[in-house]
C-alpha cells in the first residue's frame, strides 16, 4: 500500500484525533478545552488563490464523469513552468511512491540517505520496499549536514533524499554550495530535492535545482500545491524527474490522473495561473515569521533560520510539556521531532492565531 502525504500525517499521528495531549498527566481527554488554534500542519491559513476556487468549482457539475484530459492541461502547464518537456512531469503526492519503487527495484532495496529528524514518508516507503533507511542528524545550524551526508554515500546507496527549506527546522542550505553538492552526488546515485517550502523564500528561482534536472543530472525535484497554494485539502504535488525515471513511475501506475480527480487538477492549474498570489502569501507569512522570532529574541531562546510557514525553537522543557500546556490553552503545535525533544515547531496561521499563540508561548516560557 503507497501513503499519500496526507496519509503519513495521520499514521505519524499527526492528524488532529491524535493530537489531543494531556496538560497534566492522566487528564481525560473530555476535559480539554476545545481546540481554537491548529498550528501543527505547516498548512496555508490563508487559503488558496481565488483562481484555484474558481477553477475548482467550474467542475462541480462534472463530478458525474471520470477525470479525462484534465492531465493535459496542467501537466503542460508545469512543464512551461519548469522548463523541461512534459515527460518528465510525475503528477501526484509521489516520494512514497517513489522510495517504494526505488528500493523495490535495487539489489537488496539499497540505501536511502536523509537528515534527521526530517519528514520520513519516502524513506518509511523504501523501508516497506525493502530498502535501509540511513540517517544524519542535522549540523549544529539545524541544516543538511551535506560533509557527513557525503560520507554516507556507498555502493549500496540508492538515493539521497534532502528537504529544502528542511522541516522541521525550516533551515536553507547556502544555494551555490548546495547546488554543487546536488551535482556532486548525483554521479552516484539520485538525488531527490523536497522543495515544498522553497516558494516561502523570496530567491526561490535561485536556489531550486531543478536546473539540474533539466541539464540531465539524476536528480528529482518534488513539489506540493499543498502549502504555499493552500490546497491541502486536495493533496496535490509534481515530480520533475529525468525522462527515464518519470517513464518507470508511470509504468508503474503513479501520476495518472484519474486518482488525483477533477477538483484537485483543475485547482492546481488554477493556481498556476495566479501570477501575484505566491508573492502576496510569501509576504504575510514572512511578516508573521518575523514577529515570531522577535519574540524569541526577546525571551532569548535559541531559535533556527526557518524559511518555510513555521518557526522551529528551543523551549528548554521536553515538548510534551509545552505542546500539553499549550493545548490545554486550546492551541495545538503537534508531535516532537526526535532527537531534539526540547525543540517545538509551530506553524504560521492567521494574524489573530498567531498572536494568541505567541502570547501563550510567552506567558509559559517568560
Amino acid at each position: 500500500m503507497v501513503l499519500t502525504r496526507r496519509d503519513y500525517l495521520t499514521a505519524s499521528g499527526l492528524a488532529l484525533g491524535g493530537l489531543v495531549v494531556s496538560a497534566a498527566a492522566g487528564d481525560a481527554e473530555s476535559a480539554m478545552p476545545p481546540l481554537r488554534v491548529q498550528l501543527s500542519l505547516n498548512e496555508n491559513p490563508f487559503g488558496p488563490s481565488p483562481l484555484a476556487i474558481a477553477a475548482a468549482q467550474s467542475e462541480f457539475g462534472n463530478l458525474f464523469r471520470y477525470v479525462d484530459k484534465q492531465n493535459e492541461v496542467l501537466t503542460p502547464a508545469i512543464a512551461a513552468r519548469e522548463q523541461v518537456s512534459a515527460d518528465q512531469i510525475v503528477l501526484g503526492e509521489v516520494l512514497d511512491a517513489l522510495g517504494f519503487q526505488l528500493a523495490n527495484q535495487a539489489p537488496g532495496g539499497g540505501e536511502f540517505i536523509y537528515s534527521e529528524p526530517g519528514y520520513t514518508a519516502m524513506v518509511d516507503a523504501a523501508a516497506r520496499g525493502g530498502g535501509a533507511a540511513v540517517s544524519v542528524p542535522l549540523d549544529q545550524n539545524l541544516q543538511n549536514d551535506l560533509a557527513a551526508i557525503a560520507a554516507k554515500v556507498n555502493a549500496r546507496t540508492r538515493a539521497i533524499y534532502l528537504i529544502n527549506p528542511h522541516n522541521p527546522s525550516g533551515t536553507v542550505s547556502d544555494a551555490k554550495k548546495f547546488g554543487a553538492f546536488v551535482s556532486e552526488l548525483s554521479e552516484h546515485a539520485v538525488v531527490i530535492v523536497d522543495e515544498a517550502y522553497l516558494e516561502f523564500e523570496p530567491d526561490f528561482t535561485e536556489r531550486t535545482v531543478v536546473g539540474l534536472t533539466r541539464a540531465g543530472k539524476n536528480v528529482v525535484v518534488f513539489r506540493t500545491f499543498d502549502k504555499i497554494y493552500g490546497l491541502a485539502g486536495l493533496s496535490m504535488g509534481y515530480a520533475v524527474a529525468p525522462k527515464a525515471l518519470a517513464a518507470s513511475l508511470k509504468r508503474g501506475g503513479i501520476g495518472s490522473a484519474e486518482p488525483l480527480g477533477r477538483l484537485a487538477l483543475a485547482a492546481a492549474a488554477g493556481s498556476l495561473r495566479d501570477k501575484a498570489y505566491v508573492a502576496a502569501v510569501r509576504s504575510k507569512v514572512m511578516a508573521e515569521r518575523d514577529l515570531w522570532h522577535r519574540l524569541f529574541d526577546t525571551l532569548r531562546l535559541r531559535y533556527s533560520d526557518a524559511r518555510g510557514n513555521f518557526v522551529f525553537f528551543h523551549t528548554g522543557r521536553p515538548h510534551q510539556e509545552i505542546a500539553g500546556a499549550l493545548r490545554a490553552k486550546g492551541i495545538d503545535i503537534g508531535r516532537a521531532f526526535p532527537p531534539l525533544d526540547h525543540w517545538a515547531r509551530i506553524s504560521i496561521g492567521l494574524p489573530e492565531e498567531n498572536a494568541l499563540a505567541r502570547t501563550a508561548v510567552s506567558e509559559l516560557l517568560s
